[in-house]
């Protein structure tokens, strides 16, 4: 069910929500109208795919509710989840937009989800008319970036409850709120020494 902000029902929270994201929070009443315009809403269901690895049409994603991985799946179809995204962050293919390379990982609901979204083209083009958007914005994509490599990195060089303590310490308002499985699938860990950590008193 698609709807604009100006048509929603919930159009004033969806408002609220907009301006406290992390990418948005800085804009003029001006540039917010102008962006809303662009925008569409969508709830989507726990487990649904907003976008598939290997796209070529890319979407950006403002989050309002919920929580979203990032995850690649090789060929044997076994995943790795990149990055975990909840209310007030976003989701962006920007960098294979920008590379003119298919889009290399899924962006997949972990709860029920609403985002409000526009097609990679006009939010470019939104970013171009908005250089200091356009800077925070871009600045925020290589921070996304290097945290999932450091991710990638401490999952060789840390021990299991090592790596579920950084997690805690990284990201404290979502290490309750995602499903043990998805938690243990992120860190490589099985559901069940994630439970016989907890049970242990080790994390």
């Amino acid at each position: 069910m698609l709807s604009s902000v100006q048509n929603h029902p919930e159009r004033n929270i969806i408002r609220v929500q907009l301006g406290q994201n992390i990418v948005l929070k800085g804009m003029t009443a001006e540039q917010s109208a102008e962006l809303e315009s662009l925008l569409v809403i969508v709830d989507c269901q726990k487990g649904e795919s907003l976008l598939h690895q290997g796209a070529h049409e890319m979407e950006q994603y403002f989050i309002l509710d919920g929580i979203l991985k990032r995850v690649v799946t090789n060929q044997q179809a076994k995943e790795m989840i990149l990055r975990f995204a909840d209310e007030r962050d976003m989701e962006t293919s920007y960098a294979a937009w920008r590379l003119g390379t298919p889009t290399p990982y899924s962006t997949v609901c972990v709860t029920k989800v609403r985002v409000a979204k526009l097609p990679m083209p006009e939010w470019v083009a939104f970013l171009e008319r908005h250089h200091e958007i356009k800077q925070s914005f871009e600045y925020y994509v290589m921070r996304l970036m290097s945290e999932i490599m450091a991710h990638t990195i401490t999952l060789h060089l840390l021990d299991a409850p090592g790596r579920v303590q950084r997690f805690r310490r990284k990201h404290p308002e979502l290490f309750d709120r995602i499903p043990k499985k998805e938690l243990a699938s992120y860190l490589n860990l099985s559901a069940e020494t994630l439970s016989r950590l907890k049970q242990r008193g080790k994390i």
